[in-house]
């Protein structure tokens, strides 16, 4: 499938959420189910060595959504070999035709796999290339199952260009979105993810904002990720400087925020990942409440609620 072909199936606003694989089965399907009806047109799940396994995690929620698309961002390469990847990804779509998208990366060192993580670009392209030779047996849906790698780095996001339907990034502000737009050219598919906070307290999205930002900062990658944008020592020291939180994180009442994700899609996205943060003692209500604040149709955000419906017909 190609970039443009998955961008028309996703359409322009989706959801990453990681916090489902931390609860149960019946209430990730349900918060999913409720995710489809306010016209997000995927939803992203990301794959913690502590939680759900992320191909059995998705089939739970395509199981639970009638049109929503769900996408793994990512299944780490760490986490088993490219044969069994395959295997599952084509499971997933032919049980669900047009609504299942992988997203493969190589992750970070800290991941906690118990082995090593070296030449990652390396890594995954050898995984590419096994993708690419070893030919599924199985019932195949007439819509291939789409490719995107997880790329904040040049030489990934050409990879990306090269060897899937396009990339999906993390941790990133709308200018690393423009520049990516411009490496990897018109045709290829474009999905930051945005972290937001809805609220009209400052001070309290703010502390909800750096508490994220402090997380990934321990990361080696996500460090040098920033490095390479131009932060500095001072931006990345303790929890982050405002000027990086602010970057990274919009915040704000519903109309602010939704400027964020415009700027996104202005700067050359596809589809903007829109991710809730919500403070530690909270749960999936306040998730949703935040999700509801934020949905297309209350947002004047570009909505994904009435495109044509996925067929079986012919193949993408």
């Amino acid at each position: 499938m190609s970039g443009r072909e998955l961008a028309a199936r996703v359409g322009p606003v989706g959801v990453w959420l990681a916090a489902l694989a931390e609860l149960p089965a019946t209430d990730a399907r349900r918060i999913a189910a409720e995710i489809e009806s306010m016209g997000y047109g995927a939803l992203w799940i990301g794959e913690s060595p502590a939680h759900k396994e992320v191909f059995t995690h998705a089939g739970l929620l395509l199981a639970g959504t009638e049109r929503l698309v769900v996408a793994t961002g990512i299944a780490t390469i760490w986490g088993r070999d490219a044969i069994a990847t395959d295997c599952a990804a084509q499971t997933l779509g032919e049980a669900h035709p047009g609504r299942f998208v992988l997203g493969l990366g190589a992750s970070h060192a800290e991941a906690g796999r118990g082995q090593g993580h070296d030449r990652p670009l390396t890594a995954l392209r050898e995984y590419l290339d096994v993708l690419d030779t070893k030919p599924y047996r199985g019932p195949l849906s007439a819509r291939p199952v789409p490719r995107v790698l997880a790329a904040l780095r040049p030489r990934m996001q050409e990879l990306g260009r090269d060897r899937a339907a396009g990339v999906h990034t993390f941790f990133v502000p709308p200018s690393h979105t423009a520049a990516v737009r411009e490496r990897i050219g018109p045709a290829a598919f474009l999905a930051p993810e945005q972290a937001v906070v809805v609220g009209t307290d400052p001070d309290r999205a703010r502390g909800t904002a750096r508490a994220h930002v402090a997380t990934r900062l321990r990361l080696h990658n996500y460090r040098a990720h920033l490095a390479a944008l131009g932060y500095d020592e001072a931006d990345l020291a303790g929890s982050g400087s405002d000027r990086l939180v602010d970057d990274l994180v919009a915040h704000g009442d519903p109309d602010a925020v939704a400027e964020r994700l415009r700027a996104h899609l202005d700067a050359g996205a596809d589809h903007v990942a829109v991710h809730p943060l919500v403070d530690a003692a909270a749960g999936p209500a306040e998730i949703l409440a935040a999700l509801r604040h934020l949905a297309p149709l209350r947002t004047g955000l570009p909505d994904t609620r009435f495109r044509a419906p996925v067929t079986t017909g012919e193949p993408c």
